[in-house]
């Protein structure tokens, strides 16, 4: 389609995605006649300024009828097309609603939430864990859909990262601490579980809606245990967790209440869960530190002693 329209791009948006390499600055390049291609060929216009996260660029726009809907565009990737995929599987039960979505492009049209508040916004933790409990269990109740990437490979690439990646610690407490957490990981391996995890579901990946209070979004979608997809909501907000002056017991607080609303056994999902330490510190050390962070470090040596 030959289209005259375009969108703004914000700048910010341009100067920090555009670090991502070669690539993602000709998509950047193309994205205002991408946009106003979409507006014409989906019959929608802007409805406010883009505003937009680390990888994606998004626009509140009206449909033809007037519903209010956002345009979210963002560059193909592997991950791009399994959140279409996670989205289209879970149909809106406890995440935000697609509505259109182009797979040449990894456009999406997706219902509107109120951006200006998160999960992040309740003050009262015990509330704000209790919301991502259910939602948790709303979506790993769901069977992941095929062609999904695999909690198993990614465990099984994990294991193999250790020995290489560990020595870059410098503390030899936090070297035992990730080869325990790898220990963890290794007696799970053959049960990796099957049902659709978000992978992100942290307080500010939740949104209040109209359609229901809040919605979860930003799926990154795994087939795995749903014990894996506790972490975010442990790790998140964690100045909440420090301020209780017992931070073993708040991790605990969180974890309980996790567990307890998606059903899962509470020594299988403290050892996916010191997967999810794994895999943040492996990442950490790939971006160059020596140091786990102090939620890593609380979260998993509270675990391990309810484990025992």
């Amino acid at each position: 389609m030959t289209t005259s329209a375009s969108i703004d791009v914000p700048d910010t948006f341009v100067t920090s995605y555009g670090t991502q390499g070669a690539e993602a600055r000709a998509w950047l390049a193309a994205l205002p006649r991408l946009g106003g291609d979409f507006l014409e060929r989906w019959e929608l216009r802007p409805d406010g300024p883009a505003a937009h996260g680390m990888a994606s660029l998004v626009l509140p726009v009206r449909r033809a009828d007037g519903t209010p809907a956002v345009l979210k565009l963002q560059q193909p990737r592997e991950e791009t097309a399994d959140a279409t995929t996670g989205l289209k599987a879970w149909q809106g039960e406890g995440v935000v609603r697609l509505l259109r979505y182009d797979e040449e492009s990894g456009t999406q049209l997706l219902e509107r939430l109120d951006a200006s508040r998160t999960l992040a916004s309740l003050t009262d933790d015990r509330e704000a864990t209790r919301i991502l409990a259910g939602l948790l269990a709303r979506l790993t109740a769901v069977p992941a859909p095929e062609g999904l990437r695999r909690l198993s490979d990614i465990a099984a690439a994990m294991l193999e990262e250790v020995p290489r990646a560990v020595p870059a610690l410098r503390d030899p407490a936090e070297q035992r601490l990730v080869h325990t957490c790898a220990s963890a990981v290794a007696e799970l391996l053959d049960e990796p579980g099957d049902r659709l995890l978000h992978w992100d579901l942290h307080h500010d990946n939740v949104l209040a809606g109209e359609r229901e209070p809040w919605l979860a979004i930003d799926p990154e979608p795994l087939a795995g245990d749903p014990g894996f997809d506790l972490w975010p909501a442990l790790d998140g907000r964690w100045d909440a967790v420090v301020a209780t002056g017992d931070v073993q017991r708040a991790v605990l607080r969180r974890f309980d209440l996790l567990t307890e609303a998606i059903g899962a056994d509470r020594r299988r999902a403290a050892g996916w869960t010191l997967g999810r330490v794994l895999q943040n510190a492996l990442w950490d050390i790939e971006d160059g530190k020596n140091a786990l962070e102090p939620s890593q470090v609380a979260t998993a040596t509270a675990l391990l002693r309810h484990r025992s």
